[in-house]
């Protein structure tokens, strides 16, 4: 994957979010920048990286909340309208954690089972990093305060909110081991 997956990524997330949500669009864009940047540590992964934070965001599309998880229904339009690469599907449909919110929701099995976790942590390490560590706007921010503005956003006793609370230790521990790989990086 790489320079035309990340084009056809950049077109579908594109026209999926930047006139329907734009702020979400922004926040896709920003995420996706941050997944060039660490795409260095991956090798043969970056180009799969950058599509997946491209794509990480699409089943908040309108057209596509089908269950009204996005994780979940990103991957399915993904494979089903676009015969996307199923360790891309997989990534999508388990960025950030999204099987705790899943369970929140009821569709832990659901998601397991079309869209099982990927076997090699970096590119969800990496996925979880370049998430967390983008604004609602598209901007840098700290994996901590990416987590306090989500349970603000959303409130401590709703989906997201539980979800959030639980994920937190584990996103936490994402974001630092690919803070450890970028350091180890030759410069």
């Amino acid at each position: 994957m790489g320079g035309l997956i990340d084009e056809w990524a950049t077109q579908i997330a594109k026209a999926e979010l930047s006139s329907t949500l734009p702020r979400r669009w922004a926040h896709t864009q920003g995420v996706a920048k941050r997944a060039v940047e660490v795409g260095q540590a991956l090798g043969q992964d970056a180009g799969l990286l950058v599509a997946a934070a491209t794509l990480h965001d699409i089943g908040y599309a309108p057209r596509l909340a089908v269950t009204g998880f996005h994780p979940l229904d990103g991957a399915r339009f993904l494979r089903d309208e676009h015969g996307a690469d199923e360790r891309l599907g997989r990534l999508v449909a388990n960025h950030s954690f999204a099987l705790l919110e899943a369970e929140e929701r009821g569709l832990r099995e659901e998601l397991s089972t079309e869209f099982p976790l990927l076997e090699e942590p970096l590119p969800v390490d990496a996925l979880v990093y370049c998430d967390m560590t983008t604004t609602p706007d598209g901007d840098r921010t700290t994996a901590q305060d990416r987590v306090a503005e989500i349970r603000s956003r959303y409130g401590d006793n709703s989906v997201v909110g539980r979800f959030i609370r639980r994920a937190a230790p584990e996103i936490f521990a994402s974001v630092e081991r690919v803070e450890a790989a970028l350091a180890a990086q030759p410069r």
